[in-house]
């Protein structure tokens, strides 16, 4: 005669693989979901301004500074030089310009937070000279902005041939 198998489990249910496997297929969408939820809290992006009416107003202050620097016929080109910690701008301004030292922002495309300013001491003959406090790459934003008695303002975009080792003649 042959032996009889048992009519009921003789695990427990924690023992048994199909109830771990069933469990763990939900388990980890959810550990998935936080995961997620974590990266995009983490590393969002700032492209949407947190205040529109006020980037609004702010617009129309920049187009005047803009059609200033043109009546003036105030025109720059940047040249990146150096590497490291000797990393340094050079600003040639033509156009009826007075300033002892402008300012220029420096704006990653898609980081704010790796947005910074450089103060540009005038150098004699329409040139300015800062120091950079990080590096740059082409297709960073650029904006140069004088605060004298009568302000002015350019910006651009940072191309391959503005960095290099050598100023630009």
């Amino acid at each position: 005669m042959a032996a009889r198998l048992p009519t009921y489990d003789t695990k427990p249910w924690y023992k048994q693989f199909w109830p771990w496997l069933l469990i763990s297929l939900p388990g980890t969408v959810v550990v998935a979901g936080f995961v997620t939820l974590y990266i995009a809290n983490k590393y969002s992006d700032d492209l949407v301004a947190d205040q529109p009416y006020k980037v609004g107003l702010a617009i129309n202050r920049q187009l005047e500074k803009k059609q200033v620097a043109e009546q003036r016929g105030i025109q720059a080109s940047l040249q990146f030089l150096g590497a490291g910690a000797e990393q340094r701008v050079e600003v040639r301004i033509s156009g009826l310009n007075e300033d002892e030292a402008l300012n220029l922002t420096l704006s990653h495309p898609l980081e704010a937070d790796r947005d910074f300013n450089v103060r540009l001491q005038f150098g004699g003959s329409g040139l300015y000279i800062g120091k950079l406090t990080q590096s740059v790459a082409p297709r960073w934003h650029w904006t140069l902005e004088s605060n004298g008695p009568e302000p002015w303002r350019l910006d651009g975009t940072i191309e391959r041939s503005d960095i290099g080792n050598e100023p630009a003649n």
